[in-house]
């Protein structure tokens, strides 16, 4: 834990914001709520500032992202429940490495929080995903920018969206070789938003430098293509890839076999919704519903970045800084208006409506799972057991879901499979799939049974009363 204002504790221990996630929409708006005035405490699970897309670049160097007086940061904290309390919530947080057996606990009580807890990648399962070699196109970042590793010697990357392109860069980097780039959808429907394509204009050089140095390793970067099975007995050894129609049906009569001993896949992402739904924020299409304040539907709850839709760093940062002086402004401040962030805002989203309308998931997928593919790898839950769940034992909600048949379960709660069974389940029964079911968890991040069964009072801070909002 390390604080960059040492000064004097809070002139009250209820008076402060709590922003949690240390990326750049976190870090936006502690600044921007220390600016005007109030007391910050930024909790982030990582041991440095910068969340996973200034993370992983090591030779950026994350002690750059210094902090304004006033502005606590709890580093390897995690929240792991919030508990509404009188004008506003409790957070209870856990500091330390989650494997260390001398980890300390905290509760705060704030009358402003900031949710900036990000995304993480999105995957669609397929025959012999589980095979070990296969990697999320972000871990395969993280670790070639972070650490400087490949995952692979020669390694394919698949999916949709044009993360792809700086995941494959930082792959050749390293020394690895890209056997091809395939990108499921057709990036000409950007052509089709000319005003998205517009608000993203100043990322075209960086996209510019993505396609020439894939050009300079004569990367093949195909299109309406996807990996429909990995094959291997220890790891990947070879892939079988294949031409998709618009609907992401196969094109029959194109797979082609291809050794590779590395697969990325990359579907855009998902919300870290876990604390959202735990405060009872309204949802739309899967993320938190914000207003030009980024305060959410529970009122003190305001949320910045990916988890009210994926647009990039730049629109994450402009909410962050929105939403803390929306915080500080609870709490009694009066920060001038952020009127550069608000603008940069509402450029952002017109570059997120366009990127999610260029690089939409098809169901065409659905068509290429087997019975035995698994779907929940952590239950080794496969399709075929998911189906007959639903066809044969109705159960159709997420709680009944979970019970029959164990998916989202497992160690990672349904991070990774819940979205695929909310939508394979929607397919079968004809009804929408229920994405926020499987983040709804009232213990949001793994804590022992003794930490559970530690007395709360021991945690509270001292002097700690009721949570005070301004009129």
């Amino acid at each position: 834990m390390s604080r960059a204002h040492r000064g004097a504790e809070p002139r009250d221990a209820m008076s402060r914001v709590v922003v949690v996630g240390g990326g750049p929409a976190g870090m936006a708006a502690a600044r921007a709520a220390a600016k005007a005035g109030v007391d910050v405490v930024l909790i982030d699970a990582g041991a440095k500032l910068g969340g996973q897309y200034h993370r992983q670049d090591s030779r950026a160097g994350t002690e750059r992202f210094g902090l304004p007086p006033g502005v606590e940061h709890l580093a390897e904290s995690v929240v792991w429940a919030l508990e509404p309390v009188p004008g506003g919530h409790r957070v209870h947080l856990r500091t330390g490495p989650a494997d260390a057996p001398g980890r300390t606990g905290r509760s705060i009580d704030t009358p402003a929080l900031v949710l900036a807890t990000g995304a993480y990648d999105q995957v669609l399962p397929f025959p012999g995903w589980e095979l070990p070699g296969v990697y999320t196109a972000g871990a395969a970042q993280a670790l070639a920018k972070g650490q400087g590793v490949r995952v692979g010697e020669r390694v394919l990357l698949a999916g949709t969206g044009p993360f792809l392109l700086p995941v494959a860069r930082s792959l050749l980097a390293v020394g690895a070789e890209v056997a091809a780039v395939l990108e499921a959808g057709n990036p000409a429907r950007w052509l089709a938003r000319p005003a998205g394509l517009l608000a993203g204009a100043g990322k075209l050089g960086e996209l510019a430098g993505h396609t020439a140095a894939l050009a300079r390793h004569r990367v093949p970067y195909r299109t309406r293509s996807a990996v429909v099975a990995a094959h291997g007995t220890d790891r990947v050894e070879a892939v079988t890839t294949t031409r998709l129609r618009p609907d992401w049906t196969e094109v029959p009569g194109s797979r082609r076999r291809l050794d590779v001993d590395a697969v990325c896949i990359g579907y855009g992402f998902t919300p870290q919704l876990e604390l959202a739904v735990a405060a009872g924020c309204a949802l739309d299409g899967g993320f938190v519903t914000v207003d030009s304040a980024q305060q959410t539907s529970v009122p003190g709850v305001l949320a910045a970045g990916e988890l009210t839709g994926i647009g990039g760093a730049e629109l994450a940062a402009a909410e962050g800084e929105v939403a803390g002086a929306s915080a500080a402004r609870r709490l009694g401040a009066r920060p001038a208006p952020p009127v550069r962030a608000l603008r940069a805002v509402r450029r952002g989203r017109r570059f997120a409506a366009a990127l999610a309308a260029a690089h939409p998931v098809r169901a065409g997928w659905h068509g290429r799972l087997r019975e035995d593919t698994l779907i929940c790898r952590c239950e080794e839950v496969r399709y075929g057991e998911l189906r007959d769940a639903v066809r044969e034992r109705e159960a159709y909600g997420g709680r009944a879901l979970k019970l029959v048949t164990r998916a989202g379960l497992g160690l990672c709660q349904g991070r990774i499979c819940g979205r695929v069974v909310a939508e394979l389940t929607g397919e079968l029964t004809g009804e929408p799939g229920q994405s926020a079911a499987f983040a709804r968890r009232p213990i949001a991040a793994p804590i022992r049974l003794g930490e559970l069964a530690e007395s709360p009072s021991a945690h509270r801070e001292p002097g700690a009363g009721p949570p005070r909002v301004a009129e």
